[in-house]
C-alpha cells in the first residue's frame, strides 16, 4: 500500500524537475571571468525594474501632464534612431527588452590585453538571464541570425563547449555607413578643396551569440565565453568572485544593491604604465613620464571603483567607493583626506538656501601636497612653480610672502550654499546667487592677501568700502561666458566675519552673512526631515556634508526651461551636435520641447530633498546620497 503510494509521488517530482526550466543561473560575480576590469549590472532585473518603477523620478515619468513632452521625445527617438539602427542591424531591439527577467551584465574582460601579443585589446561581455522566456530567446536568436543572412552580411557558426554561438563579422566601415544614416554628417555635402581622406581599414570584429540553458552569452572573445559557460556549470575557471579587491566592494557595497558598477582601476592603470613605458623606449625625449606622473599625483595607489544602487522602501540611495588604502595614499588622495569633523550647516546658513555643502579638509596641508606633487609629477616645471609662489604680490608689498600670508593662514573648514536664481532666465539659472566661505583664524590676513593677488591680474580694479565695521573689497573678475557666448561681467566681493573668508559674486547675499549674526531668520539647519534624512548618510559628522532643496531647484529649473524653450533651440542651433539631428532650431524642438512641460505645481509632488556625505577611511573614500520619497501632503 504504501509503495503504491510512494511510486506516484515520486513519478510526479521527476516529471515536475524534468519539464521545469533549468538550475538557476549564478550571480554575474560567479560567472564572469578573474581578468574582469569593469561590470556593470543589475543582478535581479524583474525585481530591480519594480522597485524603481515605484521612484519618484519614474512616476515624474510616467505622469499623465508629461504625455506631450514625452511622447514627442518618444516617438522621435524610435522614428530617427531606433527604427533605422534596427533595419541596419536586421534586429528589433523591443524582441530582446522583454527577456530580461534575471540578471543583465555588461563586462569588459583583458583579453590578453598588455601581455605578450600586443595587437590584444579588451573583450566585451554580455549576459541576461530570460529565465521562463528562454523559448522565446531561443526563436529571437534564430530570427536573427536569418535576417542576417538575408541582409548580405556575414555569418559563422561556432560551437563552445556543444553549444551553437552565431558568430557576427562586423566590418567598421559597414558600421560607419549605418552611423550615418541615422546620424547623418552634415558636411558631406560641402565641397572642399581637397578630396576627403579615405578611412583606415579597421580589423573586423566578432561578435558571438548563443544560448545556455536561459542565459543569452554574448561577447568578442570564446575564451571569455568559455570561461562563463565553464563557470555557469560548476566548473572552476576562476571568476570574479575569486578577486581580493572585488570581494571586498562587494560585502560592504553590492549585497542587496539594485544595480552595481565595479572597475579594476589598478589592472588598468598598471597596464597603460607599462604600455606607455614601451612606447617611451628609444625616445630621446624622456622630459615627459606618465608613469612619473601617476604615480605622483597619487593613481598607483587607487586599488578599485565601485558604485551601487539600492532602494531603501522609504527612498533610494547612490554609494560610490575609491579603495584607496592609507598606506598607498600620496598625492591628491593624501591631500584631500578630510577628516571626521562637524560638517553641519552653521546657524548663519538661511532656511531659504537651495544647495548647501560643507568640507573640512586642512587647506595649507592640502596646498603644500598639491605644489610638491606638480613638482614631482613634472619636476621641469618646479622653478617656474617656485618662482610665482616666491614672487606673487611682491610687485606692489616687497613683503608679501604667499606661502606666510595665504597659504599658511588658511584654515580647514569650507562652507559653500546657494539660493534660487533671481530671474527665470538661462543666464540666472546657470550662475544663481552663491556664497562661499573659507575658514581662518587670521580671516583679515587672508582678505588681505586675497587683494594683493588680485592687482597682478589683467586690468585690475580693487576697490574698499567699510559695511557693518568690516572692510569689504571688489574685484572685477575676468568676463564669464554666457548662453550663447554673450560676456557677463563679474564682480568677485569678499570680507573677513566670523573667522572666515566671505566671497561672492553676489553683493546683497554677501551682506546678508554679514548681518547673520543679528538676524532672527530661520535657519537650514532646522529643516523638517533634514536630520532624519542625514542618518541615512552617516550623519553630519563625517568631514563632508551637503544638501539639496530638489523641490526649489527643479522648480527653477523646469520654469526656466519652459520659459526659454525656444532660446535653447537656438542656442543649440549654433552647435556642431544640430546638423547631426536635422537643419535648423525647430528640428531641436521635435525632439526636446520644453514648451511643452507642465506647469511646476502639477509635477511638484514628485521632489524632496538630496542630502550627500563623504568620509575617509583606512582603506578607502566613500561618498553617499540619500533621496527620500517626497512627504504626501
Amino acid at each position: 500500500m504504501k509503495r503504491c503510494c510512494v511510486l506516484p509521488i515520486a513519478l510526479l517530482l521527476i516529471g515536475f524537475v524534468c519539464s521545469s526550466p533549468g538550475a538557476a543561473v549564478p550571480p554575474p560575480e560567479k560567472l564572469l571571468p578573474a581578468e574582469t576590469l569593469f561590470v556593470l549590472t543589475v543582478p535581479d532585473y524583474k525585481k530591480s525594474s519594480g522597485q524603481w518603477s515605484q521612484w519618484p523620478s519614474s512616476r515624474l515619468w510616467r505622469d499623465p501632464s508629461m504625455k506631450p513632452f514625452r511622447e514627442k521625445f518618444v516617438n522621435k527617438l524610435k522614428s530617427d534612431v531606433i527604427e533605422p539602427l534596427e533595419k541596419e542591424l536586421g534586429m528589433k531591439l523591443s524582441d530582446f527588452e522583454a527577456l530580461a527577467q534575471g540578471q543583465v551584465t555588461l563586462a569588459v574582460t583583458a583579453n590578453g590585453w598588455g601581455g605578450a601579443q600586443a595587437s590584444a585589446t579588451p573583450a566585451l561581455l554580455l549576459l541576461l538571464d530570460a529565465r521562463e522566456q528562454s523559448g522565446v530567446l531561443k526563436s529571437n536568436l534564430t530570427t536573427l541570425k536569418t535576417r542576417w543572412v538575408d541582409s548580405g552580411k556575414q555569418v559563422r557558426v561556432d560551437k563552445i563547449r556543444d553549444i551553437e554561438f552565431t558568430t557576427l563579422l562586423i566590418k567598421p566601415d559597414e558600421v560607419k555607413k549605418s552611423m550615418k544614416k541615422v546620424f547623418p554628417d552634415p558636411n558631406d555635402a560641402n565641397e572642399s578643396l581637397e578630396p576627403p581622406k579615405p578611412d583606415r581599414p579597421g580589423r573586423t570584429v566578432e561578435l558571438l551569440l548563443g544560448q545556455s540553458d536561459t542565459l543569452l552569452v554574448a561577447g568578442t572573445s570564446a575564451k571569455d565565453i568559455e570561461r562563463v559557460l565553464v563557470n555557469q556549470s560548476g566548473g572552476s575557471a576562476g571568476s570574479l568572485a575569486d578577486q581580493a579587491q572585488f570581494a571586498a566592494s562587494y560585502q560592504s557595497l553590492f549585497r542587496e544593491s539594485v544595480g552595481y558598477g565595479w572597475i579594476n582601476t589598478k589592472a588598468i592603470i598598471d597596464t597603460l604604465v607599462k604600455l606607455a613605458g614601451k612606447e617611451e623606449e628609444g625616445r630621446q625625449n624622456q622630459g615627459f613620464r606618465p608613469d612619473k606622473v601617476i604615480s605622483a599625483i597619487g593613481l598607483a595607489g587607487l586599488e578599485s571603483v565601485g558604485f551601487n544602487l539600492r532602494d531603501l522602501g522609504e527612498g533610494w540611495m547612490s554609494e560610490l567607493s575609491l579603495r584607496v588604502p592609507d598606506s598607498s595614499r600620496r598625492g591628491l588622495f593624501k591631500a584631500f583626506a578630510f577628516e571626521a569633523k562637524d560638517a553641519n550647516p552653521p546657524p548663519f546658513v538661511p532656511a531659504d538656501a537651495v544647495k548647501f555643502y560643507r568640507l573640512r579638509l586642512d587647506l595649507a596641508k592640502a596646498a603644500n601636497i598639491v605644489e610638491s606633487t606638480a613638482t614631482e609629477a613634472v619636476p621641469q616645471i618646479a622653478g617656474f612653480v617656485k618662482l610665482v609662489l616666491d614672487n606673487a604680490g611682491k610687485d606692489k608689498d616687497p613683503n608679501f610672502d604667499l606661502r606666510k600670508n595665504l597659504i599658511a593662514n588658511l584654515g580647514d573648514d569650507v562652507i559653500a550654499y546657494e539660493k534660487a536664481p533671481k530671474k527665470l532666465t538661462l543666464a540666472d539659472l546657470g550662475s544663481p546667487p552663491s556664497l562661499y566661505l573659507v575658514g581662518s583664524a587670521r580671516a583679515e590676513q587672508v582678505a588681505a592677501a586675497i587683494k594683493a593677488l588680485g592687482a597682478v591680474m589683467p586690468q585690475p580694479k580693487v576697490k574698499e568700502r567699510e559695511f557693518l565695521g568690516r572692510q569689504v573689497y571688489a574685484l572685477n573678475l575676468p568676463p564669464a561666458q554666457g548662453p550663447g557666448g554673450k560676456p557677463i561681467d563679474r564682480v568677485l566681493h569678499y570680507t573677513a566675519s566670523g573667522g572666515y573668508v566671505a566671497l561672492s559674486t553676489d553683493v546683497s547675499l554677501l551682506e546678508e552673512f554679514m548681518r547673520s549674526s543679528d538676524s532672527a531668520a530661520k535657519a537650514l539647519r532646522d529643516t523638517p526631515g533634514l536630520s532624519q534624512a542625514a542618518q541615512k548618510v552617516g550623519g553630519m559628522a563625517t568631514g563632508f556634508f551637503g544638501y539639496e532643496n530638489q523641490l526649489e531647484t527643479a522648480r527653477a529649473t523646469v520654469e526656466t526651461l519652459k520659459k526659454e524653450s525656444g532660446t535653447l533651440a537656438n542656442l543649440f542651433n549654433g552647435t556642431p551636435l544640430a546638423g547631426r539631428f536635422g537643419d535648423g532650431a525647430s528640428k531641436f524642438k521635435d525632439w526636446v520641447d520644453f514648451s511643452l512641460l507642465p506647469s511646476f505645481d502639477q509635477i511638484a509632488k514628485y521632489f524632496s530633498m538630496n542630502v550627500w556625505s563623504g568620509n575617509v577611511t583606512s582603506d578607502a573614500f566613500s561618498f553617499k546620497l540619500y533621496s527620500p520619497n517626497p512627504q504626501s501632503k
